[in-house]
């Protein structure tokens, strides 16, 4: 399963300590931040994904979080 978000991530720097944080989460969530996109996507994959869990840790860290449908 794969889920694409639209985010307001911006540089790399915060891509990679966010990805660090999801990765907490769950060791077999494969995480990839596209932020050359306009949405400055963010692409999850794993067999079960919580897309809310991922859209409240992107929040609490100061972040926008939205499912592209």
């Amino acid at each position: 399963m794969v889920e694409v978000f639209k985010t307001n991530v911006q540089n790399h720097s915060d891509a990679e300590r966010l990805a660090s944080e999801l990765s907490k989460k769950s060791d077999s969530l494969k995480i990839n931040f596209d932020l050359n996109d306009c949405d400055n996507i963010l692409r999850v994959e794993a067999k079960k994904i919580n897309p809310l869990e991922i859209i409240e840790l992107m929040h609490s860290n100061g972040f926008q979080c939205e499912v592209i449908l």
